[in-house]
């Protein structure tokens, strides 16, 4: 389960016995959940009207927030494509998996310093991660501009004779070139028309050269040949070779414009590459197909160390907002002076609706109307109640699946 239970309760006579008094609920006899302290330093209270207010704000940067978390997480899988099995052991925070840093949660005091106020804390929150998201926006657009223009000239060099690129087919001893008279037609015949073809073509127009037709490549379906006539018969020639259901490609043997083709395409292709690695200290090179990475070394491009860091520092942000939110609603409910337990609890998935069952009845005295209503949506202005989920104690759920796919 990657789902986490984030509450709090009152303090009983000590924070201690609030902890050990849920320990004993879920764990001593039912294993119901996996349990963890999380730990909340000192922060500014402010003022009831301030708390009220932050409250709401801060449920929808929460909200802002995971999603930001979820699309640079989403995008990693994106990018790495074909190893997208890669995908979760790059999602870290801190350096570590999710649900070590989630378990082991410690206030960031550099980033977010204490001494100041709960809104100017999460104005800091939300101005680094609406950053992250600008950011973001502008490399995956740059990003998926070289994807879809290599994709553009990767479907040029594939596909149907009758679409496909064929500057990496044709050689230049195939054509007559320079002639004022004379000229190469390069003309797709399906392959159940070959003795049609070969029957017909010096016949489909005048001044057509004899014997000079000759196959060139073939794909599944159909073969290239090239035909040699005058240039006045071209006209003539395209007509009843469409007739006889012939198609001429639109082709004029050009070098200098199928090597800026062909240059183009390593261009984007190894802009993409170097998104994902570099050359290894084994002077080894990786090499990727194109749009298909073969794998992915552990020296990664600029694209995915910037994924890795700004996705770290994105769900990092995301957790001390949670922490703020169970902070705030905590005072809200219990109010002052600030006595709370703070608690981090991983349930079993088979046991979550006793869970919940057990907690409610845990904590149902700190709100009997609560806990009549479980489950069902309530609306209490300015205490940010209006979810669908209220319970009678302080609770965030965390859920740590944050891609489409399983991985």
């Amino acid at each position: 389960m990657t789902e986490f239970w984030l509450i709090s309760a009152p303090g009983e006579k000590t924070c201690q016995q609030t902890w050990d008094k849920m320990m004993a609920a879920t764990t001593r006899t039912n294993n119901l959940s996996t349990n963890h302290k999380f730990s909340i330093p000192d922060l500014k209270v402010g003022t009831l009207d301030v708390l009220v207010g932050l409250s709401d704000e801060l449920a929808k940067l929460d909200s802002f927030v995971e999603s930001v978390v979820k699309k640079v997480a989403q995008y990693m899988a994106d990018v790495l494509e074909d190893s997208r099995d890669k995908v979760q052991e790059n999602l870290l925070a801190n350096g570590v998996d999710l649900v070590t840093y989630i378990t082991r949660f410690q206030w960031d005091m550099a980033k977010y310093p204490i001494k100041q106020s709960l809104k100017n804390i999460s104005e800091i929150i939300s101005k680094q991660v609406t950053q992250i998201d600008n950011d973001l926006k502008t490399r995956a657009s740059a990003y998926n501009n070289l994807k879809g223009n290599l994709q553009n000239l990767e479907r040029k060099n594939a596909g149907s004779l009758l679409t496909r690129s064929l500057a990496d087919i044709v050689k230049k001893e195939d054509f007559v070139l320079d002639s004022e008279y004379l000229i190469t037609l390069l003309v797709v015949v399906p392959k159940t028309a070959y003795t049609d073809w070969q029957k017909t073509y010096e016949t489909l127009a005048e001044m057509v050269v004899p014997r000079s037709s000759n196959l060139l490549f073939e794909d599944n379906d159909s073969g290239l040949f090239s035909v040699t006539l005058f240039r006045k018969a071209i006209d003539d020639f395209k007509h009843k070779a469409r007739e006889n259901k012939f198609t001429v490609r639109d082709f004029q043997y050009n070098e200098e414009e199928m090597k800026a083709d062909k240059e183009e395409m390593t261009r984007l292709s190894t802009d993409k590459k170097k998104q994902f690695v570099s050359e290894m200290n084994t002077g080894i090179f990786l090499s990727i197909s194109f749009l298909t990475l073969s794998c992915i070394s552990s020296v990664q491009g600029p694209l995915v160390r910037w994924l890795k860091v700004n996705f770290s520092e994105a769900f990092i942000a995301w957790i001390h907002i949670k922490a703020l939110r169970v902070f705030v609603e905590s005072v809200l409910r219990y109010g002052l002076p600030v006595n709370f337990q703070a608690m981090l609890l991983q349930p079993n998935k088979k046991t979550m609706k006793k869970l919940r069952e057990v907690l409610n009845d845990l904590y149902k005295h700190l709100d009997s109307s609560a806990a009549a209503i479980i489950d069902s949506a309530m609306d209490i202005p300015g205490l940010n109640l209006s979810q669908q989920e209220y319970y009678p104690y302080v609770y965030y759920k965390i859920d740590c699946n944050l891609l489409d796919f399983k991985v």
